[in-house]
């Protein structure tokens, strides 16, 4: 009788309990084995307890199944947005190379002519030259010369730039025209490739092995425990913004240049860059991390196959650079456009900058001002790059890139001096290019049933997840301004600590950081009691679907 009294007090004895008497648990006859099996030994050191938890999260982000959950999974953990470095495409400070090549872990191969891959489309090409050369030239004629533009100059941007981007703009959009008519009849995948003009290329991911900021450092100071570890390396996350005048893309992926395998040979290696990119001219700034190739996710022309981008800037640097530091920036705005537009693509493909690619992937990149045309072709091999991975991950990107060429010497007398029919032909190329189904899974990280948010049966689920990844990716402000030290604390309080009188309220104070918010850590809409629905009635919020990770 007592057995059963303690049975109805602790049902966990209920295994132990038969007919009134307790019996021994029954061994298990295989739990001896010939060899011995000894556990795993796990570091319980603090370190080793962080890392097992960003396995973890990283694990939990491949696990998910739609593209829009994993973008938001990517910003739970700061409520106010990552501190993120600005990599636009039209910004590129003074020897930026080292930094951009590390920051896109890009190997760069300088070209007079494209690679091998495209040997197939020369003889196409030439005879495609010589049907579009006299449209070409009065293209170029009338945008030059025949046409009075006016457009609205933006405030801040100096004028000769905006002109130069403004004329190559038209321009490509009139070649564009010509090539993709000529082709249609030709190629099947020009028939069918969707435009798109001034589209917004936006990635995000994080970069590991970067110095320590000095208020990170200063952060460490105050816990024992890390006095051994003020200078490791952290995660610096990175944001490129790009709007290219024109973007291509199909249904397909265009075809590797270069085996997949062959990307981990130690002439690719990039030289690896420690230095904070506050010292190159990189400043940063609190945001959303956003991955966005110029479209939403389920669109059935995802992979792109060609951009083209203004180079007005170069317009706008510092004489004394010189025309090397040019070069080089053009190479920079090439490799930050092509790896910013691939990676976002690969987000939309399930793949995110914790969880690797399992193919490469390949685009096209042409900037031009209409008169000076360069040409990259570049291949996206690896995104993952955070602390765990930057010297392990054996794999690197590959950009190929020409010099600026000439299209055009002068325009005289209403007619074009010069054409260079080679700089055409590589153009007509990169149009030939023909994109190729791959025999493999092109979305392993993604769910069989449930891929984009849309494919959610569940209406409030799907409604909520829609809504909120939007205005996510809108990077909108909060209703609440950012938590901010002013100057006055800084120094009376930070610095000099002369008002220690006065009551401890502010979070520097309380020794809280407010930037470690959780993106989930809000109070939900009210729900109005008339409107609430029956018979969940005591339900005073509406309820939130953020992914768990």
């Amino acid at each position: 009788m007592y057995l059963f009294k303690i049975h109805r007090i602790y049902p966990k004895l209920e295994k132990c309990i038969v007919r009134g008497y307790s019996q021994p648990a029954i061994l298990d006859q295989n739990e001896y084995t010939e060899i011995p099996e000894y556990p795993a030994i796990v570091d319980t050191s603090l370190q080793g307890r962080k890392l097992r938890e960003r396995e973890k999260l990283h694990e939990n982000i491949r696990n998910i199944n739609t593209v829009e959950e994993k973008q938001i999974a990517l910003n739970m953990p700061r409520y106010y947005g990552w501190k993120c470095v600005m990599l636009h495409e039209n910004k590129i400070p003074y020897n930026a190379m080292p930094m951009i090549q590390c920051y896109t872990r890009s190997h760069f191969v300088p070209i007079d002519k494209l690679p091998e891959a495209y040997s197939e489309t020369a003889l196409t090409a030439d005879s495609v030259v010589k049907e579009i050369k006299s449209l070409i030239e009065d293209a170029i004629c009338i945008e030059h010369e025949g046409v009075e533009r006016n457009f609205a100059v933006t405030p801040g941007n100096p004028l000769k730039s905006q002109k130069s981007d403004a004329f190559a703009k038209v321009l490509t959009r009139q070649i564009n025209r010509i090539i993709s008519n000529n082709l249609a009849d030709k190629t099947s995948h020009n028939l069918s490739a969707q435009v798109d003009y001034d589209a917004r290329h936006e990635a995000f991911w994080f970069v590991g092995g970067v110095d320590v900021p000095f208020s990170v450092i200063k952060w460490r100071q105050k816990y024992p425990w890390l006095k051994d570890h003020l200078h490791d390396p952290v995660d610096r996350p990175a944001q490129y913004l790009g709007t290219p005048f024109l973007a291509i893309r199909s249904q397909l992926p265009l075809k590797p240049i270069v085996e997949y395998s062959e990307t981990e040979k130690p002439e690719y290696k990039v030289p690896k860059f420690t230095y904070r990119p506050e010292t190159i001219g990189y400043f940063s700034e609190n945001r959303h991390g956003t991955n966005i190739p110029g479209y939403w996710p389920g669109d059935h022309d995802e992979f792109g196959l060609l951009s083209f981008h203004g180079r007005g800037h170069i317009l706008d640097r510092n004489v004394s650079f010189g025309a090397e530091d040019n070069l080089e920036a053009l190479n920079c705005q090439a490799m930050l456009a092509s790896f910013g537009w691939l990676l976002a693509q690969a987000n939309y493909q399930g793949f995110t900058t914790y969880n690797d690619l399992t193919y490469p992937l390949v685009t096209q990149t042409v900037i031009t001002d209409g008169q000076l045309w360069s040409f990259y072709a570049y291949q996206l091999n690896t995104i993952v790059m955070h602390n765990e991975k930057m010297d392990e991950n054996p794999k690197h990107n590959i950009c190929f890139g020409t010099k600026p060429l000439k299209l055009y010497e002068t325009i005289e007398n209403g007619r074009v001096q010069g054409l260079n029919e080679d700089v055409l032909k590589i153009l007509v190329q990169f149009y030939l290019n023909t994109p190729e189904e791959r025999e493999y899974d092109m979305k392993p990280y993604l769910g069989k049933e449930e891929q984009v948010v849309a494919d959610i049966e569940d209406d409030n689920k799907r409604c909520w997840l829609e809504k909120r990844y939007k205005h996510l990716v809108s990077n909108r402000p909060k209703h609440l301004l950012l938590p901010e030290i002013y100057l006055w604390e800084r120094i009376y309080k930070i610095q000099h600590k002369t008002r220690f009188f006065e009551a401890k309220r502010r979070p520097f104070e309380l020794d809280i950081n407010p930037f470690k918010r959780r993106l989930d850590e809000h109070l939900p809409p009210y729900i109005p009691k008339a409107v609430r629905p029956y018979p969940k009635h005591k339900q005073k919020f509406e309820t939130t679907y953020y992914p768990r990770v």
